[in-house]
């Protein structure tokens, strides 16, 4: 074999090593692009929707969506975040129903008016609405509410239950052989009452086919903002979460590290048996407030056991909120001397901001303990 032979042949050969090596190096830098961008990327603009897809009939044109109430007692924030945030993303019909129209009393405070009865809903809508969202009810086995859930399965709803509306999601048997989860203080009691479902912890909302669970009070915010991203994409839930101050809303969550101490108890019993260091907090009313704001702010003061809460106007007409809903006012003279504070919420605040807000001061005016005690009630995730 010639030498210019062999010298082509060694030049073929670091071509062909040449070569590999630039193949291996180049995949090298795709992997880590891949890993990097994985690694990197900016959550709030995932593709990753946190919800399954939720069926829709094919006859509407949006979402038929419905807000159970009771007329005797449901949550506050339960019942009136979801319909504030729903309504400002304008991706649904949205119903707020009750069994008969009219006042609905709203715990621990305020009170509004629900205009659609279960029976006008169903004249409106015989063949159901797609999701039926479920606050937490004072009565969780109210028959007939748990009669006209389980019509609404029949039907083919998807159910989210909010907080202890899991109560009444697992009465009226829907819960059965599910994956489920709830308040975190509930959680002993779920577990003993329903044995034939998966009470699972350390989610903030839970998917398990039809049934959608949440945790706590506050994670009416993150469902809420999961619904709208799952019915019409990320960039629709985006928009809303900025108008509430909200950056994310993924299920993620620390169940572990809620619990209720020794001192937290002590305090609890304290602060209702002072009865003479109790206030009333006055939350003035007007046409355009904010619905969301108002429920996060009443409902952490209304939680003290150390303060009331009640709404002012200077009006005995219901007053319509941001979202359309009326509110009732509980006192119609502004300057009542049973009034000892008066808390404003204003028309451009963000509500999300606005509780953290609200946080900061009840501990300045009743002590850390009881903001503890407050956010632990409404199951806000504090770092």
């Amino acid at each position: 074999m010639n030498q210019n032979l062999l010298q082509n042949q060694f030049n073929n050969g670091k071509t062909k090593q040449f070569q590999s090596i630039t193949r291996r190096f180049l995949l090298c830098i795709f992997m880590f692009g891949i890993f990097y961008t994985h690694l990197f990327a900016n959550p709030f603009h995932t593709k990753q929707k946190y919800l399954n897809q939720i069926p829709i009939k094919s006859k509407h044109k949006k979402p038929i969506i419905t807000i159970i109430s009771d007329n005797e007692f449901t949550e506050l924030t339960d019942f009136l975040v979801p319909y504030g945030i729903l309504k400002q993303a304008d991706i649904s019909e949205l119903y707020a129903i009750a069994p008969a129209s009219g006042k609905v009393q709203l715990f621990p405070a305020l009170s509004v008016e629900v205009e659609t009865s279960f029976d006008a809903f169903d004249k409106e809508h015989p063949e159901g609405a797609d999701i039926v969202i479920v606050p937490a009810l004072h009565n969780s086995q109210n028959p007939i509410i748990l009669k006209w859930l389980k019509k609404q399965n029949e039907m083919g709803a998807t159910f989210i239950g909010i907080c202890d509306g899991v109560w009444t999601l697992a009465y009226s048997g829907l819960l059965d052989r599910r994956e489920a989860t709830g308040h975190w203080y509930a959680k002993d009691k779920l577990i003993k009452t329903f044995p034939n479902t998966n009470w699972t912890k350390n989610k903030r909302y839970v998917h398990d086919d039809r049934m959608i669970t949440t945790s706590g009070v506050t994670a009416s915010i993150p469902i809420s903002l999961a619904l709208i991203e799952t019915l019409v994409g990320k960039k629709k839930a985006t928009e809303t979460a900025v108008l509430y101050g909200v950056e994310s809303w993924d299920p993620n969550h620390n169940s572990d590290k809620f619990e209720f101490k020794w001192n937290h108890y002590l305090l609890a019993t304290k602060n209702y048996l002072s009865f003479w260091n109790h206030e009333t907090i006055g939350i003035p009313i007007y046409e355009g407030i904010d619905e969301v704001s108002l429920a996060l702010v009443a409902d952490a003061y209304a939680r003290t056991y150390r303060s009331d809460v009640t709404s002012i106007a200077s009006q005995t007409k219901q007053i319509k909120s941001k979202s359309g809903l009326s509110i009732y006012p509980d006192i119609t003279n502004p300057e009542s001397d049973g009034i000892n504070v008066k808390v404003l919420i204003p028309k451009d605040g963000k509500s999300f901001s606005l509780l953290k807000e609200t946080y900061d001061t009840i501990q300045k005016r009743y002590g850390e303990t009881t903001m503890e005690f407050v956010a632990l009630q409404m199951e806000f995730p504090f770092p």
